[in-house]
């Protein structure tokens, strides 16, 4: 399967015959037996504040209980909390930003966005 290209009397067209489409792209974490997705523990003991960006600035739009496990899709540096300015993008339904300072990483270590 391919493309076929035909010069001469057509004046370079270019006549398409069956084509095989490629593989969709899959991320290392998503294959079997690839990496382990990251995840993280709350261990900010009054909860964890979810927001729209990386930053106290962006609007809070939820929040993670003390001890529940979040995914982590990427890590920024972002403003500072308490001295530390990574940030993590949470890999839930909402990709919300919480600050690095709540969570515990578990298992793999998250990539830089």
């Amino acid at each position: 399967m391919g493309l076929w290209v035909v010069s001469g009397a057509l004046g370079g067209a270019v006549v398409a015959g069956p084509v095989a489409l490629a593989e969709p792209a899959v991320a290392e974490g998503d294959r079997p037996g690839g990496p382990a997705r990251p995840t993280g523990r709350v261990v900010a003991k009054e909860g964890l504040v979810v927001r729209t960006g990386p930053s106290n600035r962006y609007r809070a739009v939820g929040a993670k209980r003390y001890g529940t496990m979040v995914g982590i899709a990427c890590r920024v540096n972002g403003q500072r909390v308490k001295g530390n300015p990574v940030w993590y993008r949470l890999s839930d339904a909402s990709y919300a930003w919480s600050s690095e300072r709540g969570i515990v990483s578990e298992g793999a270590e998250p990539r830089w966005c």
